[in-house]
């Protein structure tokens, strides 16, 4: 059986497999043709998306996932928010009738929060890790996407893809 190295694996995610938590949410068919959306009725509220962040976990050091970059797509229609912040939790599961444990893994992101991100347009948000790391058995990852809304902004989440080395 052959070594796979590959540093070039990317991940879709869709936004069907958020967790959205604040505003209304809907399924919705996004602005381009045949794709699809979750879009969040207009208010003025702060809502909360936790994006898992799907790959390939390896109890052996150094394989699986090699986890370096997230790529948030999604749309602020109407009106601009007042901003959009991404956060990268690392979860570490506990042993059984102990509780997990969740850090803030050192992350940036590109696009500044309360201009570029918040902006009405089509967004690709990267969140970069400070250091990318092997995806353990005992973890997983969530991206927390922070959106502080105004009354009329509209919001499309079109999907994530997470960008990763694999070694198998």
């Amino acid at each position: 059986m052959g070594y796979v190295h590959d540093t070039a694996m990317s991940q879709y995610i869709p936004p069907t497999l958020f967790h959205y938590a604040g505003g209304t949410w809907a399924q919705a068919a996004a602005a381009v043709a045949d794709a699809i959306a979750m879009r969040r009725t207009p208010a003025a509220a702060t809502t909360m998306i936790n994006i898992p962040i799907v790959l390939p976990s390896n109890s052996v050091a150094l394989k699986g996932a090699y986890l370096k970059s997230i790529q948030i797509d999604y749309a602020i229609l109407t009106a601009a928010c007042t901003s959009v912040t991404a956060v990268l939790n690392k979860v570490t599961r506990g042993a059984d009738t102990a509780d997990a444990t969740v850090a803030v893994e050192p992350s940036t992101q590109d696009l500044v929060a309360a201009t570029d991100a918040a902006d009405v347009d089509d967004h690709t948000l990267t969140i970069t890790l400070t250091t990318p790391l092997w995806i353990d058995h005992e973890d997983y990852f969530l991206l927390e996407l922070t959106c502080v809304c105004a009354l009329t902004s509209e919001l499309d989440i079109l999907g994530a893809v997470a960008n990763f080395t694999l070694r198998v």
